[in-house]
């Protein structure tokens, strides 16, 4: 199976879907990384050559995978980037992919929600999109909870690679966010899991072959004496 990662901006992969692409890797599919945007609007720490440098720290964040895509569209600004759709669509018609992971279309983000409805224009009937949480969880309602455990300590490490972004305090939102969605699992300390939806449109109206194991089912009654988070 060929799998599609597209982030709206270097280090987006590696926050919001870093856990289910590891997953997919390990299980033998193919996977294929894009990045929307050039990252230069993101200049917390006053880096030069801010684009630059943040392309290189994506492309250490990610070598297991491979080397990302790179549409460089302006930070920022992607709503109103020159032909986005047709740019996103040939990319996707040159992998034809069984599955599409990106943001949400009520992401917080301008760049990631505008992002997610070019992907949908752009992939039509060719696959089925899943879409990642948002930060904090934030008018996101997930259909798919999936363990990502077993690799959380190496997407911990692919976030810290951002060093031009003070990536540190990413990494406890995002360690905050998915203990939660693992304990809405009611799986117990220790444990992570990222939460996805999917928009069901003919003829893709049952993905769950396609994604990763859930954390299972937990029952309430086994943790009554341990703490759920």
């Amino acid at each position: 199976m060929k799998v599609l990662a597209i982030g709206a901006h270097p280090d987006d992969i590696e926050i919001f879907m870093y856990g289910i692409i590891s997953i997919c890797k390990d299980r033998g599919d193919k996977i294929h990384l894009a990045i929307a945007t050039d990252g230069s609007a993101g200049n917390v720490l006053g880096f030069p050559n801010l684009s630059k440098v943040r392309k290189t720290e994506t492309m250490k964040a990610l070598k297991v995978f491979g080397t990302p895509h790179f549409f460089n569209f302006s930070d920022g600004n992607i709503a109103y980037t020159s032909n986005p759709v047709e740019h996103i669509k040939n990319y996707i018609h040159s992998i034809k992919p069984d599955l599409i992971i990106t943001h949400s279309p009520e992401d917080y983000h301008p760049d990631h929600s505008a992002l997610a409805n070019f992907i949908k224009l752009a992939t039509g009937f060719l696959c089925p999109i899943l879409y990642a949480d948002t930060l904090m969880g934030v008018n996101f309602v997930p259909e798919y909870y999936i363990d990502i455990t077993q690799f959380f300590e190496e997407k911990s490490k692919a976030i810290l690679f951002h060093k031009s972004q003070n990536p540190e305090r990413f990494l406890k939102a995002t360690t905050l966010l998915n203990r939660f969605r693992s304990a809405q699992c009611n799986s117990g300390d220790g444990h992570y899991a990222e939460a996805y939806r999917f928009e069901k449109k003919f003829p893709f109206t049952d993905i769950r072959s396609l994604l990763p194991a859930s954390p299972g089912i937990n029952p309430f009654y086994k943790s009554l004496s341990t703490s759920l988070i």
